[in-house]
């Protein structure tokens, strides 16, 4: 039940973030940052947010906890390769909704953290150690190839396999959300990667700046403004979608 309410709390998450990346393509001001830490700061500022926020912890933190005991204890996954990548994709997804947990936990606790500003101290840090610069390309590079997997699990509507889909009007609409939702997660982090790519090309941590940076970069692009409205809309109907597979996903 619980790892449930975590799917919903990311999909709050998402929607916020989606509703400030619109607000920056529309040049609208008071966005904050578009990515989770603006989102988890827009529900401390609203009437009632650290419920809500204390909520969100629980609810990720849980989620979190399930996909790390799935990844070691779900023998679904019979051989070796197989199991493999069923431990790393389940591990991942679980510090990942661990490390989200604590950042709603510290707004909730009337604290505050800054996705853009971690990811320029890891990029600063490792900028600074000898070889450092290819630890960067390697982050880079793989942030992009879970981009590239986020495109494709959309397009592919492999994500169905997590659900248990109703039939009719219902299930056809979580596809749309799902498809639409995935490919325009999968966009977002390719910027991820390539700030940092570009981070190590420069030597300069800087133009690292996460999620919030790879949005404001997308706007600068031609026609980015239109582009950044569609990934932002996309951030929403995956936001709408992560409410239904809280319902429908297979626990």
């Amino acid at each position: 039940m619980l790892a449930r309410a975590g799917f919903a709390a990311s999909g709050v998450v998402h929607i916020i973030v989606g509703l400030i990346a619109v607000s920056l393509a529309l040049g609208l001001s008071g966005g904050g940052q578009a990515d989770q830490s603006g989102a988890l700061a827009q529900l401390a500022a609203a009437p009632g947010g650290v419920f809500l926020l204390w909520g969100a912890t629980i609810g990720l933190a849980a989620l979190g906890l399930w996909h790390l005991l799935s990844a070691f204890l779900d023998r679904s996954a019979s051989d070796g390769k197989e199991r493999a990548v069923h431990i790393v994709k389940n591990a991942s997804k679980g510090v990942v909704y661990l490390v989200i947990a604590f950042s709603a936990g510290t707004f909730a606790a009337g604290g505050s953290t800054s996705s853009a500003g971690s990811t320029r101290s890891l990029t600063a840090d490792l900028l600074s150690t000898p070889g450092g610069v290819f630890l960067v390309v390697a982050i880079g590079l793989v942030v992009i190839g879970i981009a590239g997997y986020l495109v494709f699990k959309g397009a592919t509507r492999r994500f169905e396999r997590d659900l248990s889909l109703p039939s009719g009007t219902a299930g056809r609409g979580v596809r749309i959300l799902g498809t639409v939702g995935y490919i325009a997660r999968g966009v977002a982090f390719a910027g991820v990667g390539v700030l940092f790519l570009v981070g190590a090309a420069t030597n300069d941590p800087e133009k690292s700046t996460g999620l919030d940076g790879a949005l404001r970069s997308f706007a600068e692009l031609p026609a980015g403004k239109i582009l950044l409205v569609l990934i932002g809309a996309g951030w929403i109907a995956y936001g709408v979608y992560a409410f239904f597979r809280a319902r429908y996903t297979r626990l």
